[in-house]
């Protein structure tokens, strides 16, 4: 139920920011042609399990950490990759590290490959769900550690309670062998 609350307000929202007013009367006729669009489309619009309370309110409080923290990351990761491009710094330091998955979903580990890969400096270059770690290239990847604490704030922001794994192993320092020397 929270759910589509949160879908109603969302089409209300866009309905109200699209005409550019929110008298009253624009608020109330957005939240009808929502309402009954919601009821039209349901099961186009809407999984068949809906998530449940919690994990909607998670979402609606955190999504503007998430944002935020995501546009940060792109304007650092433009800047850094600016002042490599243009020759104030020297590129000394890329490589690939080795982040474990742990516990993690798949959901969950797709969303934050994607916000990293957003993210200039930093883009996914594999998954292996056996071994539970993915491998992300970043052009600065002199300290491993603060990266991988990095990914696990938004794993944080983004999960309300990690999803049961496959199992596996999260050690992330592992040898990779001479491929992966940064790892």
């Amino acid at each position: 139920m929270m759910f589509l609350i949160a879908v109603i307000a969302g089409l209300t929202s866009i309905y109200c920011l699209t005409i550019a007013s929110f008298a009253w009367e624009d608020i109330a006729f957005g939240l009808a042609i929502a309402t009954a669009l919601v009821a039209i489309y349901r099961r186009t619009l809407l999984p068949p399990n809906l998530p449940e309370a919690g994990r909607v309110i998670h979402m609606t409080v955190y999504m503007p950490v998430l944002i935020w923290m995501l546009l940060v990351d792109i304007l650092k990761g433009t800047w850094q990759v600016a002042t490599y491009v243009i020759g104030f710094e020297k590129l000394d330091h890329p490589g690939i590290v080795k982040i474990p998955l742990g516990e993690h979903g798949r959901t969950g580990v797709g969303m934050v490959s994607l916000f990293l890969t957003i993210s200039p400096g930093s883009f996914l270059v594999d998954i292996d769900w056996e071994e539970r770690w993915m491998l992300v290239h970043y052009i600065d990847a002199s300290n491993p550690a603060r990266l991988r604490r990095h990914v696990e704030r938004y794993y944080r922001l983004w999960e309300y309670e990690s999803e049961p794994s496959e199992g596996g192993s999260d050690d992330a320092d592992r040898d990779l062998g001479r491929r992966f020397p940064d790892a």
